[in-house]
């Protein structure tokens, strides 16, 4: 007997037993059941009334008077309270009928009423039985199905896969709604080809593809160019993601593979699009705690149907993932996907068609200029850009406009990128005066070092959650690789705003903590990384997979090289800091008076934007 069947067969039994339990105590408890002899003495004290007389039974009600009767014939003087505890003045009685020739003679001397009851026939019988049992057998079935396999993720259903199924026309987007991923759309078009048109390629002796991975950093827009995908072709498009295939059940994961594969070849042509295909993808044997047994029975299953199933039917599979290095090799090896595709973050054109597809519903003012909006927004993804969209929508809203203006879009990138402004967050004037010395640092430096970007704005209002200042550097184009002077020059950056605290104050504060930070990683990594020491040599000691487009923090790797040698790299990374340092102290020094004039103009008001500081430095030029 399976655990389904014993289940369903608990619920009977409880079902039943509440059944009995209703007719034995709140049913039967009510009805006094008598004797005849106590009966026919009853009636000659004139303690029954509407009697009911069939051939087996005699019913009828106890008047007080019989009540009484009874409780002083049975010698159970609680008897009268008991009845009165039911709420009965007159409780129910039945006796069992005897051959009687007096009885009705007796009856009709002592005026009590009686009639007779029909008799039951076959049929009646038949169904005083039959439907309680019809009841319970409904009972039965409904708690089959609600647990069992009528219900979604019911226990006969833990098999069956998660695939959401959009129809064609369901999906609703085309290449219309994606941007800024032109080279990935090109790729891509071809599968819709297959899918069309897929004798066109097997005429020459061509397979078509079985499976097109999308990588790409989080946020890019993988699943939506597969829904496009879906859109264009005008197939079913069945979606899921790697973690509906796991269950707390063995060879549940499994069998869902099966079962996907196989309403797949139902709808072909089709695509199955797999998103977070890391979760169920993951490379057999990485974890150093040993692999999760049913993961890889899983996944052996998917690499199972990828081979098993005919291309030639129209069937693609799609998946997305942010975290390819850690793909299993005999997943992403030829034959199984054999396309992969890179959607990365978008450039600067890129930025300003996407742009351009989330304003397509908003109202704006003639004057918003999408290209300054993706210039401000370096190495932002779709995602951001939306969100900044409706940032804007909301601020603009919020201040009953009748159109979303260009300040509320540089004020939503603000928000984005730095935090909420908190201009209730009181600072003593000795901190504020701290901040605006460190700004002003970071600013002046930023504008005196040739490899870095332009300063846009410079603020000591709070933002965010530790953020109590900023300085917002834009830069002039897209950029790809870093020279060692441009990394020398960052650090440079960074490392201002503490060396004006220097300068000025004769201490440093703990507002550096994050310069330090990001100076000392950018630091080690021209040492290990880069090979951009000159004692060290072109050499790297980076060990550790770094995870391609997620910004994690990985556990320090064993190292590879001696004691001796790491001692040279921190002394090597100590000298790149402390050269740094000296840098942005000769600028600052050089420049002490500008630096007094700025931050006591930033102190004024709070907030000094990029052209208005080079139109100061120019200034002091001359």
């Amino acid at each position: 007997m399976t655990k389904l069947a014993r289940f369903s067969i608990w619920y009977f039994l409880a079902t039943l037993l509440v059944f009995v339990i209703l007719q034995n105590y709140l049913i039967g408890h009510r009805v006094q059941t008598v004797s005849y002899s106590e009966f026919r003495e009853l009636v000659d004290k004139q303690g029954v009334k509407d009697l009911v007389v069939s051939s087996d039974t005699i019913d009828g009600k106890l008047t007080p008077a019989g009540v009484e009767f009874l409780a002083k014939q049975r010698q159970d003087p609680e008897l009268v309270e008991r009845i009165k505890q039911l709420g009965e003045t007159e409780p129910a009685f039945s006796t069992v009928r005897m051959e009687d020739a007096t009885l009705l003679e007796r009856l009709d001397k002592q005026g009590v009423e009686y009639s007779a009851r029909l008799e039951k026939t076959w049929l009646t019988s038949l169904l005083s039985w039959l439907l309680p049992m019809l009841l319970l057998i409904g009972i039965w079935v409904y708690f089959f199905r609600k647990i069992g396999a009528g219900a979604a993720g019911g226990l006969m259903t833990v098999g069956k896969s998660k695939a959401k199924v959009y129809v064609e026309g369901e999906t609703k987007v085309t290449f219309k709604d994606v941007a800024g991923v032109e080279e990935a759309e090109e790729e891509l078009k071809e599968i819709i080809e297959f899918l069309k048109n897929p004798a066109k390629f097997q005429v020459l002796g061509g397979k078509i593809p079985k499976g097109v991975l999308l990588v790409g950093p989080p946020g890019t827009g993988k699943t939506l160019l597969a829904r496009a995908v879906a859109g264009e072709a005008k197939v079913p498009f069945l979606s899921l993601t790697g973690s509906d295939f796991v269950e707390m059940f063995v060879g549940v994961g499994a069998a869902r593979v099966r079962d996907l594969f196989a309403q797949a070849q139902e709808k072909a042509p089709c695509i199955i699009f797999i998103d977070e295909l890391d979760a169920l993808g993951k490379a057999r044997g990485l974890s150093p705690m040993g692999g999760h047994e049913e993961r890889e029975n899983t996944l052996n299953q998917l690499l199972s149907e990828m081979d098993g199933f005919d291309t030639r039917k129209g069937v693609i599979i799609m998946s997305a993932t942010n975290r390819p290095e850690i793909l299993d090799p005999a997943l992403i090896r030829p034959g199984r996907f054999d396309r992969h595709v890179l959607v990365d973050r978008p450039s600067l054109k890129g930025r300003e068609a996407i742009f351009k597809v989330h304003t397509r519903g908003v109202k704006m003012v003639p004057e918003v200029d999408l290209f300054k909006l993706a210039a401000r927004t370096p190495g932002m993804v779709g995602a951001d850009l939306a969100n900044i969209v409706n940032e804007a929508a909301l601020l603009a809203a919020r201040r009953n406009k009748a159109a979303i203006e260009m300040v509320d879009f540089e004020e939503a990138i603000d928000r984005v990128v730095a935090g909420l402004e908190k201009r209730n967050r009181m600072m003593n004037p000795r901190e504020k005066e701290i901040v605006a010395y460190h700004e002003t640092g970071h600013a002046l430096v930023a504008e005196s070092l040739p490899t870095t970007d332009r300063v846009h704005r410079v603020s000591i209002i709070p933002r965010g959650v530790g953020a109590l200042g900023y300085t917002m550097q834009l830069p002039t184009e897209d950029r790809y690789l870093m020279t060692k002077s441009e990394l020398e020059d960052r650090m440079a950056v960074l490392l201002g705003g503490r060396v004006a605290e220097e300068l000025v104050f004769d201490e440093v504060s703990t507002g550096a903590q994050n310069d330090l930070y990001r100076a000392t990683d950018i630091a080690r990594s021209m040492v290990r990384e880069y090979g951009m020491s000159e004692k060290l040599g072109p050499m790297t000691f980076e060990r550790e997979r770094r995870p391609l487009f997620l910004e994690t923090v990985m556990p320090p790797a064993s190292k590879d090289y001696s004691e001796g040698t790491a001692q040279e790299i921190d002394r090597e990374v100590s000298a790149l800091i402390e050269n740094a340092h000296h840098r942005a102290k000769a600028i600052l020094e050089s420049k002490r008076e500008i630096l007094e004039k700025v931050a006591k103009i930033l102190l004024e008001k709070e907030v000094l934007e990029g052209d208005d500081l080079r139109a100061l430095l120019n200034s002091k030029a001359e």
